[in-house]
């Protein structure tokens, strides 16, 4: 078990409700965003309570979910120099911070999805510019936007602080088989965008004062 089980155990609350509780808030993430189609700039969501966002604006009631503990609250649009999977994107969340008030914190990130085995090439020719961080990147993304198995996708990740983290894959359909009534597949798997869960992680570490 993780400190940050440890420090939720800790507040007595149910690991498997903030569980359940941080999936129904991801699905409405995505729902969200599905609505807007795809070739989207990254998205930052606040993770809020839903008793405490109704309590504070009362005229928000019949925009919220029934029996929703968790509310996600859409940020502004992020810098247009932030792609996703970019060095800005990196940048941007080591220098982001939320309220006490803020439970947690979610990004949506249009990002390029390779086979196992294209990744595995894609290491070894990048492997002599793994000094050039900059460099390696670059030619990473230039790689996987040109290859011939790449499928586009959407990085779901989302964090409550001191608690559990969700990370999901959402695959952009083939255009013959793009069907707008069909529900959004959510994939997952294990050690998925551990990275991009860290540094969520590291934004709610850093407290703003609550206005």
């Amino acid at each position: 078990m993780s400190e940050r089980d440890d420090a939720y155990f800790d507040h007595g609350a149910d690991a498997e409700g903030a569980e359940a509780a941080l999936a129904r808030c991801v699905r409405e993430v995505v729902e969200f965003v599905d609505a807007g189609g795809w070739d989207q700039p990254p998205q930052m969501f606040a993770i809020v309570s839903t008793a405490a966002l109704a309590a504070a604006e009362p005229a928000l009631l019949d925009q919220l979910a029934d029996g929703a503990e968790l509310t996600p609250v859409a940020q502004e649009r992020l810098p247009a120099d932030v792609d996703g999977g970019s060095p800005a994107l990196d940048e941007f969340l080591a220098t982001t911070s939320w309220p006490a008030s803020v439970s947690g914190c979610a990004l949506v990130e249009e990002i390029v999805v390779l086979p196992p085995d294209a990744e595995s090439d894609l290491d070894s020719a990048l492997a002599p510019l793994l000094a050039d961080r900059d460099a390696a990147d670059h030619a990473a993304r230039i790689a996987a936007e040109s290859h011939p198995e790449r499928r586009d996708g959407r990085l779901i990740a989302a964090v409550l602080r001191d608690g559990p983290a969700l990370a999901l894959l959402q695959l952009r359909p083939h255009e013959d088989d793009d069907d707008p009534d069909a529900p959004v597949e959510l994939l997952t798997y294990e050690n998925l965008a551990p990275n991009v869960v860290a540094a969520l992680y590291a934004t709610l570490d850093a407290v703003e004062d609550d206005d």
